[in-house]
């Protein structure tokens, strides 16, 4: 199943680079030189590079894993509401119908992956009372 996700979330970059990519494919010069693009374009050409909006590229540093079921899927609820919200922002300021179809679609994913880590999460408080399924592992933390 961890495999399944990583794979649809790298299918998730992979979508929005090529929005990116066809976005910014025939930018003139005058367009660039006049915007905002101008030193993203500096560095990466109109290359696509895993960026924040504010400019901070991606590292694996942003994915907070402390092999502790109860944190590690109350990362992924939050990453996945962070996600959604970028998702509604770039809707906010989108006019481009094949851009906000695309967006609406990953916007989707992301409330049905929030709503299956959410489950897993009450799965797990319902076993939380078992042996070896605490919020710590009995076996070295007693």
């Amino acid at each position: 199943m961890l495999t399944d996700i990583g794979t649809e979330e790298l299918g998730h970059l992979e979508m929005v680079g090529a929005i990116v990519h066809q976005l910014t494919r025939n930018l003139k010069d005058s367009q660039i030189q006049d915007s905002a693009f101008a030193p993203y374009f500096v560095d990466h050409t109109a290359g696509v590079y895993p960026t924040a909006a504010s400019g901070f590229p991606w590292s694996a540093a942003s994915i907070a894993v402390k092999g502790d079921p109860i944190a590690d899927l109350t990362e992924d609820l939050a990453a996945e509401q962070k996600a959604r919200v970028t998702y509604d922002n770039i809707l906010r300021l989108s006019d481009d119908p094949d851009v906000n179809n695309v967006i609406k679609f990953l916007r989707e994913r992301e409330v049905v992956h929030f709503q299956r880590f959410g489950e897993a999460m009450q799965l797990l408080r319902e076993k939380l009372n078992q042996k070896n399924v605490y919020y710590m592992n009995p076996a070295f933390d007693m």
